[in-house]
């Protein structure tokens, strides 16, 4: 859509149109709704005074990214948005060439910008990198690590703070405002030029600090002055809403051929008064009413997530020295219902992976039972604190790792494949994952009661019902669910063990079933004893093949010189796995029972 010279009143019917696509196809579809709503204006000043094909358009997270997919050639397209086969729901650069880099995980938009804008210089080209990026995401010290280096490089580079929830700074009101954007404006920036360099070439050292000292004095009337200390030249705050101050703002950063940051407020979920404001239900929503936000609601029985939090919130009851911590994820690990019951033991420290488990760690050295509930593919961003703060230590950090296997619409950034693959080569480190709510639960207790570190993985959504009884667990111990009278086993891990329960009962033959339960310290003695009876195994796991834990598996048959067992893995395949409804990714990896059964020779 070409939006360059249209008229104030055009935008603003423009704007006006893509929240209503907005409304309309994610009310239908679910999908992230406040952040982006939010942003609708913000994006529509980036694509009127910069080219979205030439100047990297980099989106932090991207979450806010929808009116841009709307502005660039994908307003019909965007009805498939999330849905298998269909348009992401973060930037991509495989489906628009507008797509600069892809994103799902926060706080990489500035080092990005960085390395484009170092590329741009070194090929002597006229582009700008524009960010966007959400205050959220300015909590993690990779942003400022990238802004360190961009103020002292001094490369042009606009970066829109996305104010929508947490205030950077207090607004000062109309003069700060004017003052800020005077000083950022043509005719201040060269006279400060022409005046630095008068006062250097004629003036003596204690001049030049006395000018220095009256302009720092100036900007302590700004808010900015955080970035201002950075070598960053701020502008702001704006009205996030305000398309013509977008513009004019937006006009002068560019103008100013240096990097700047450009604080905007705005609110989420603008232009549908039933989301607008701090509302966290509101920022990934599934199906909802349009008239009244009354979310389309599904018979679903009792999500891992929910479980997992009742589990530790009754440990925490038990015992006085269990504590908690999220990254910017309260609601969606649970742990909402525990830092509310128990504020002095349980955390949100925003988005701060590496900072969660480093902090976990020294509280586990005072004596501590620390729980860090987290996404499997978030806990990626803090491998090297496992290794170095945590597992070196050896100190009983318990990593509870929601959304292990597929997650579905969020896709390849947010999958939960490697988290094994990742874990499983880490000295000290226990690895264990239950197979039904009740052996999450006993998992919990088992995990408090470890002097190591450990890891216990949990799906998104709830666990199949199963008929076996759940047992406690035991350091390093399989179970064997059923004994067969074919030379077949199978063996799941976690929610594989479903899944192999489930494709034994489609095979005409009487398979053994195991469930592992341990992938570190795997059960050595057990495995070796199975080996004797069956010598057909199949794995079964939501994890991915590549250090998985097949090859765990295979590690403990040629250690022990086992060669009579082929082992076949039906674990995920060494891609990243795409977006969509779970169901329908399973199937196009053909991992449904009904089509792994038909592998099973």
């Amino acid at each position: 859509m070409e939006i360059k010279g249209k008229s104030l009143k055009e935008l603003e019917k423009i704007s006006q149109d893509i929240r209503d696509r907005i409304i309309d196809v994610v009310s239908r579809k679910g999908g992230h709704f406040s952040s982006t709503l939010g942003a609708v204006e913000l994006t529509l000043g980036m694509h009127y005074v910069f080219d979205a094909y030439s100047d990297p358009f980099i989106f932090d997270v991207s979450h806010q990214c929808y009116p841009h997919k709307l502005l660039t050639e994908r307003w019909e397209e965007f009805e498939t948005i999330r849905q298998f086969g269909g348009l992401s729901g973060f930037t991509k650069p495989k489906e628009s060439k507008a797509d600069y880099f892809v994103a799902g995980h926060s706080s990489t938009s500035i080092s990005l910008a960085v390395g484009a804008a170092k590329s741009i210089q070194l090929k002597k080209e006229n582009r700008i990198p524009v960010v966007m990026i959400g205050d959220g995401s300015m909590t993690a010290g990779m942003v400022y690590e990238a802004l360190n280096e961009l103020g002292d490089l001094k490369l042009p580079v606009v970066i829109i703070l996305n104010d929508n929830e947490m205030s950077i700074a207090k607004p000062i009101g109309a003069i700060s405002k004017y003052l800020s954007k005077l000083l950022a404006g043509k005719y201040y920036q060269g006279f400060k030029a022409k005046v630095d360099k008068f006062i250097k070439k004629n003036m003596p050292e204690g001049t030049t600090y006395i000018a220095k000292r009256m302009e720092e004095a100036m900007k302590l009337i700004t808010p900015g002055i955080l970035f201002e200390e950075m070598g960053i030249d701020y502008i702001g705050p704006i009205d996030g809403h305000d398309i013509e101050e977008i513009i004019d703002t937006l006009e002068i950063a560019k103008a100013m051929n240096k990097p700047v940051i450009v604080h905007a407020r705005t609110v989420k979920g603008k232009g549908y008064k039933i989301a607008e404001g701090q509302h966290e239900h509101w920022h990934g929503v599934g199906p909802f009413n349009v008239e009244d936000g009354a979310f389309v609601k599904k018979e679903a029985p009792k999500a891992a997530t929910a479980v997992f939090a009742d589990a530790l919130s009754n440990l925490a009851y038990k015992y006085e020295n269990v504590v908690g911590v999220t990254a910017a994820m309260p609601s969606g690990t649970g742990i909402n219902k525990l830092m509310d019951k128990f504020p002095d033991r349980f955390w949100d420290v925003a988005i701060a992976e590496q900072h969660a488990v480093t902090s976990m760690a020294a509280m586990a050295k005072e004596g501590f039972k620390p729980f860090i509930t987290i996404y499997s593919t978030f806990l990626q961003r803090g491998f090297d604190q496992i290794i170095h703060d945590v597992c070196l230590m050896n100190l009983p950090v318990v990593f509870a790792m929601d959304r292990a296997g597929i997650v579905g619409n969020d896709g390849e950034t947010h999958q939960g494949a490697f988290d094994i693959s990742y874990l499983r080569f880490i000295p000290n480190m226990v690895l264990f994952a239950p197979r039904d709510d009740k052996t999450l639960e006993l998992g919990l207790e088992f995990a408090y009661n470890l002097q190591s570190p450990s890891a216990i993985r949990y799906p998104r959504g709830a666990f199949k019902e199963l008929v076996y009884p759940s047992t406690q667990f035991a350091l390093g111990k399989a179970e064997l669910l059923k004994e067969g009278a074919s030379n077949k086993l199978f063996i799941g891990y976690g929610a594989g063990v479903s899944r192999a329960i489930d494709t034994e009962a489609l095979h005409s033959e009487d398979i053994a079933i195991l469930d592992l339960r341990f992938v570190k310290p795997i059960d050595k003695d057990t495995l070796i004893e199975l080996s004797k009876k069956y010598n057909e195994w199949y794995v079964f796991s939501d994890s991915q093949k590549q250090g998985g834990v097949g090859s765990a598996i295979l590690e403990v048959l040629n250690d022990n010189r086992i060669s009579n067992v082929c082992v076949t893995s039906f674990e995920y395949e060494d891609i990243f796995i795409e977006h969509g409804d779970t169901k329908q990714v399973e199937e196009s990896l053909e991992l449904l029972p009904s089509q792994l059964v038909l592998k099973v020779k």
